[in-house]
């Protein structure tokens, strides 16, 4: 019989690692399948199960304390928890505390410690796909807890300005401020409820689940697309959204959210287990080619 605590490659010394996700609409997440593949290239035995709090008639809180006392090593946090699960643990790093929305949770003996591998992940995706290329100005839709770590990432990135567009006008002003406030002034940033504002931008990003799987459309007009450079969808479930396909065909290279979803992931999968694949290209070849109907 193997002994769980055997020596992986490199001399790593381990006991089984549970994580999971909590979430809605996440039945087809792929983040499990990433998650123990990364663990199965260095020799970690990961186990990574979805929490579902509306089908588990609990509240967030209730399923987010029931992953700690069953002993999970971490959890990610997907929509629409981010910002509530800010609230609920200890942020070390000064810029994810003013972003106010966590997607990675690792439980110790004290408080949970929150991260922010989306606003990373975002940073990581656009540089692999543009280079040093600047986003320019830039309109994002959604200003929620996706939208919020995209924005702070424009912020490193350099973009020169942020038009922030979301239903509810107060909550976009707010995340314009706070944005605009942590630029120290090299980004402007305002917000309004208008999806026809990107017409004008050089970049256009959904930061919304429109789109996705049990949410079909687009968040923006057709009409509006056809003057930017780039676009950038977090939503990956399917991978080819309609904003995507109306983005593509007029013109506009398009950063998908697949590109997110692995590189986010990547990064909870370090700080979970102090680890990385040596070779991204293996996990990729791994992970089987991204579906259409899948999702995170």
């Amino acid at each position: 019989m193997m002994d769980r605590d055997r020596a992986a490659p490199g001399g790593i010394q381990h006991m089984p690692i549970r994580l999971g996700l909590i979430g809605d609409n996440i039945r087809r997440s792929r983040s499990p399948e990433l998650h123990r593949s990364a663990g199965r290239l260095i020799g970690l035995d990961v186990t990574y199960d979805l929490f579902i709090p509306r089908d588990m008639s609990q509240p967030f809180d209730a399923v987010f304390e029931r992953c700690r006392k069953e002993g999970l090593r971490g959890v990610n946090i997907t929509y629409p928890y981010k910002e509530q699960a800010a609230e609920m643990v200890e942020i070390a790093d000064s810029l994810i505390a003013a972003m106010g929305a966590v997607n990675t949770v690792v439980f110790g003996s004290g408080r949970a410690a929150g991260h922010n591998t989306d606003y990373s992940g975002f940073v990581a995706a656009y540089r692999q796909a543009f280079g040093d290329r600047t986003p320019g100005d830039v309109v994002m839709i959604g200003a929620g807890g996706v939208g919020r770590a995209v924005a702070f990432g424009l912020v490193t990135l350099g973009a020169g300005r942020l038009t922030i567009v979301d239903r509810d006008a107060g909550k976009a002003e707010a995340l314009a401020a706070v944005v605009q406030q942590v630029s120290e002034g090299r980004m402007r940033a305002t917000a309004t409820t208008d999806a026809a504002t990107a017409a004008d931008a050089q970049g256009i990003i959904n930061c919304t689940p429109v789109g996705m799987v049990g949410h079909p459309g687009s968040p923006v007009p057709i009409e509006a697309l056809g003057g930017q450079s780039w676009a950038f969808d977090a939503v990956y479930t399917p991978v080819d959204t309609l904003f995507k396909q109306q983005a593509e065909a007029a013109g506009i290279a398009v950063l998908s959210g697949y590109e997110l979803f692995f590189h986010q992931g990547v990064q909870a999968f370090r700080i979970f287990t102090g680890h990385l694949p040596p070779d991204l290209g293996v996990l990729r070849s791994a992970l089987s080619t991204p579906p259409d109907h899948q999702n995170e």
